[in-house]
């Protein structure tokens, strides 16, 4: 594995100023298909937080990865065990299941081919890579599947 890959990469200025102004509008109902406003309670404060996730669809299942590695987001989702994904006025609490390593990497290269537009960029490899350029990556990148509450 690259240990020059950072478990957590912090979003520049610029990225901040664009993910709450898309988190804004995706809060507001607008946005792509797949975008959804993440809210999860803290896991030391108890304020309730938000960002904008790109939720995967795949064989009928529903996963959230986390590009930028283990965010203050996956922090608190691992912690409280459930988050909402808010759409307008549409909410949908799933509880998680943290996906083991070894199922990550379909998982990965799927997200990756799917949103590359938005995540290119936190992936050493390609979009469209073989699905084996994805097993060294699998213990960066925390991935769930997402069960109805």
């Amino acid at each position: 594995m690259n240990s020059a890959l950072p478990v957590f990469r912090e979003p520049t200025t610029v990225e901040k100023v664009f993910n709450r102004v898309f988190g804004f509008l995706v809060g507001l109902g607008l946005g792509f298909k797949h975008s959804y406003l993440l809210e999860v309670r803290g896991r030391k404060s108890g304020k309730l937080y938000s960002t904008p996730v790109d939720l995967l669809e795949l064989n009928g299942k529903n996963y959230l990865v986390a590009p930028r590695g283990r965010t203050q987001w996956v922090r608190n989702a691992e912690a409280a065990g459930e988050i909402t994904l808010k759409k307008g006025s549409a909410l949908r609490k799933f509880r998680l299941r943290a996906i083991p390593d070894a199922e990550k990497p379909p998982i990965l290269k799927a997200y990756l081919d799917s949103f590359k537009r938005e995540v290119q960029t936190y992936f050493p490899v390609a979009a469209g890579s073989p699905l084996e350029a994805f097993t060294e990556l699998s213990p960066i990148y925390p991935a769930f599947e997402l069960l109805a509450l």
